[in-house]
């Protein structure tokens, strides 16, 4: 029997880890995409704080949707709800939920004017499924037994087991096999230099300082009236500012404290999107003090979260007790928790770690002392960081801090502390599983603690599998309270993001925003249907 895929309304989340690449502020004061910024009509420049490692949906760009280059099968609306994009529609599923099945819309080019064809997603998909292929998203696509063309416009997806969430994970980006069949999807030119379905193609890319986008003017959709899109790579908070302030820019990402030095400006309009997208420290368990169960467990004690909230992101947020907000239908009620100093303290003592000199405790020798780093340049991890270090202190735990690039960070992970950011969208699996099961401990920036819980990964492995949802509400309802036991992470707080733009254009909504925000996510994830005020 076949059905008809609707998705569900309410069930949306999570948190995935995903690092952005780091990138060198930009000072100069011409504005990137030439000419008056604030005087364009049919251009934008938008400042963000960081650039992809590539543009090749083959290695994990553009995964969750929103790439302006290409499109999926489905894609998210305003309100996160699946519509179709390059399908006709939403697909039709059989064999008790595993076979999914898609007839693609008629007329669709890639911008090279070669057609779209089932044979170009085929493609897609067993490219990222290849294991010679450096994609770390691979395991979310771990349900998929095969993926064929039924002739030129219908795809039909096999999978190993029913998967609630895999209508979702179509969103993924297609990209033509006549160009990226004929390269190594790790190394070839398609990385910079890409084709895609989508409303915009790249004309431009100065690594470290901008990428140049020009509407596709034919485009599926209908061509954009903004004509040109520019995203200029400023990586320091207080340079976007400038330059917003300057016009050299239409509008930037900017952390709560920087916005809100905008509100009397009457030509800018702020916005701002609720998100997935948490701050958190990782505790690695190879680490000589943060793989101790009572030291993770005085440091979720002794963190004061509503404080971080108030001073650090100006109320544009909430604490996170988990890596699921507050808010979210899935997050487990009754784990909520305020700061308890004493009983972070009782932990210790009961752990065997006796307070030593200048405070701080020590263990057969062993001082309950360990490094936290966090990405130059940004000013919110910084205070969380310093936040964290003060609370720890407290507790008579030293946490020093420092900055570095992530060319440093990332062979640190193993053994020194991060404030990381996760989160995406979607259903509950995409980020939790990338996050906590073992079997991705050390898998790039999956599971950046190395974080190891029988319990945990049996409830990963029900929710990803499970088709009833009331099993899948209890295997999530358990792993959050486990990762109460057992933290392998210090969750801090929830972000909203916030932007600053002119007040030139109508049609400017916000989405629900993943981790990942400023190049692809932000006012500008529809920018393609925009228009100029009158």
């Amino acid at each position: 029997m076949t059905t008809r895929w609707t998705p569900r309304t309410s069930r949306w989340i999570r948190g995935t880890a995903v690092a952005a690449a780091t990138v060198s502020a930009i000072t100069a004061c011409s504005a990137p995409g030439g000419g008056d910024a604030q005087g364009a009509t049919d251009s934008v420049v938008i400042g963000v704080a960081s650039e992809p490692d590539t543009l090749s949906p083959l290695l994990g760009y553009g995964k969750d949707g929103n790439s302006k280059i290409f499109d999926g099968l489905l894609a998210h609306d305003a309100d996160l709800k699946l519509r179709p994009a390059l399908a006709k529609a939403l697909p039709e599923i059989g064999d008790g939920g595993r076979t999914y099945t898609y007839t693609l819309r008629e007329g669709v080019e890639f911008s090279d004017g070669e057609p779209l064809t089932a044979a170009d997603v085929a493609f897609t998909y067993r490219t990222i499924l290849d294991e010679k292929t450096n994609n770390t998203s691979r395991s979310e696509l771990d349900a998929i037994e095969e993926v064929r063309a039924d002739g030129d416009d219908t795809v039909v997806f096999t999978l190993k087991y029913p998967y609630a969430a895999f209508a979702d994970r179509t969103v993924l980006p297609i990209v033509p096999e006549h160009v990226a069949g004929e390269q190594d999807p790790n190394t070839g030119s398609f990385n910079t230099e890409p084709v895609g379905t989508g409303p915009y193609v790249l004309t431009d890319w100065r690594k470290g300082e901008k990428l140049t986008f020009k509407a596709n003017p034919h485009y599926w959709g209908g061509a954009p009236r903004v004509k040109t899109v520019t995203m200029a790579i400023v990586e320091d908070d207080d340079v976007r500012a400038t330059r917003l302030r300057s016009g050299d820019l239409d509008g930037a990402t900017l952390p709560p404290n920087l916005a809100a030095t905008f509100e009397n400006d009457d030509d800018k309009k702020t916005h701002e999107a609720k998100s997935y997208d948490f701050r958190a420290v990782t505790l690695p368990t190879a680490g000589e003090v943060t793989g101790d169960r009572a030291i993770r467990r005085a440091l979720d004690a002794a963190v004061d979260r509503r404080a971080m909230v108030d001073k650090i992101l100006d109320g544009a947020g909430s604490p996170a007790y988990g890596p699921l907000p507050l808010d979210d239908p899935w997050f487990a009620k009754g784990i909520e928790r305020e700061r308890d100093l004493t009983g972070a303290r009782r932990i210790l003592d009961q752990a065997g770690w006796r307070t030593g000199d200048g405070g701080i405790r020590a263990k057969n020798g062993q001082r309950a002392s360990f490094t936290l780093l966090y990405p130059s340049g940004d000013k919110v991890r910084q205070d969380h960081a310093l936040a964290y270090a003060s609370d720890a202190k407290k507790a008579g735990i030293e946490v020093k801090v420092e900055s570095a690039t992530w060319e440093v960070i990332e062979p640190r992970m193993k053994t020194d502390a991060v404030l990381a950011g996760f989160g995406s969208t979607g259903d509950p699996d995409f980020g939790l599983y990338t996050l906590l099961h073992s079997s991705l401990a050390g898998n790039g920036f999956n599971n950046m603690a190395r974080y190891d819980n029988p319990v945990v990964d049996e409830a990963l492995d029900t929710g990803r599998r499970a088709q009833d949802e009331t099993t899948r509400e209890t295997a999530y309802e358990t792993l959050q309270r486990e990762l109460v036991k057992d933290p392998g992470y210090t969750f801090l707080t929830h972000i909203d993001h916030v932007y600053v733009l002119a007040d030139r254009w109508q049609g400017l909504t916000t989405q629900r925003e993943p981790h990942e925000h400023g190049f692809a996510s932000g006012p500008w994830w529809n920018v393609e249907d925009w228009r100029p005020k009158k």
